[in-house]
């Protein structure tokens, strides 16, 4: 893999069969990485990334003072959040098939006495994806008549480097299921964020112009999204 050293700044490089460049910097410490047309010059290359590097510093500082979650162990009264509100977690062991049942500002998870704190967070995982299909099937079916575009089929899964994505080709969007932990304008913004790709691919001056169109508040919204703790996980970068 072709590595780019901008001072202080590795980049890396991967040649693609595309015509556009595409930067993205990841979590949680800032991985930057360039997908670039086979046929692009180095030092192309390496111009584009120099009259970015003030917008890929200011991702890094964003990502470093982001705060994260602690560890989740899944045991009685630890804090979990669900659509942005905090609750508290009550573990009951019965011997009846597990269940987990939302109440005001309490989730109440039955499960078999011994039950395995991976079994445990598999449980509120796959109620937290059962929420987020709901939630987004709901707002999808929405905002197909409003923006004039169809969602041929969308995905709910665990993404560690972004809230959504889009294959403007497929009509298919993917949501993370994080989200589900939010508060719901933020799943909106991100689930209209990905449906406008469905009218522009890239993140350009038109893909903007569309955004602020059919939703006027998205820098609001997408700055509590990115103001709220991240989960906590065992990166592999």
């Amino acid at each position: 893999m072709l590595t780019l050293q901008l001072g202080d700044i590795s980049v890396e490089v991967v040649r693609k069969d595309i015509k556009h460049v595409h930067l993205s910097v990841y979590p949680p410490s800032g991985r930057v990485k360039i997908a670039a047309p086979e046929r692009m010059s180095l030092d192309t290359l390496r111009a584009f990334t120099i009259s970015r590097l003030g917008w890929i510093k200011q991702q890094q500082q964003k990502m470093r003072e982001q705060p994260r979650e602690t560890p989740r162990e899944y045991i009685d009264r630890e804090s979990h959040h669900v659509w942005g509100r905090r609750c508290l977690l009550n573990v009951v062991e019965v011997e009846a098939a597990a269940r987990l049942v939302v109440r005001h500002r309490r989730m109440t998870l039955s499960v078999r006495p011994g039950t395995a704190a991976a079994v445990r967070a598999e449980i509120l995982a796959q109620w937290y994806r059962q929420q987020l299909k709901q939630a987004a099937r709901e707002l999808i079916d929405k905002w197909q008549p409003l923006m004039g575009v169809r969602v041929e089929r969308f995905f709910v899964q665990q993404m560690k480097t972004k809230w959504g994505s889009c294959n403007p080709a497929a009509g298919t969007i993917r949501l993370n299921t994080e989200l589900a932990k939010k508060p719901p304008e933020c799943l909106e913004y991100i689930v209209v964020h990905e449906m406008v790709h469905l009218l522009e691919p890239t993140h350009n001056a038109r893909f903007v112009m569309l955004l602020e169109r059919f939703m006027p508040n998205w820098q609001a919204y997408r700055d509590q999204l990115n103001s709220l703790p991240v989960s906590h996980e065992h990166w592999r970068y």
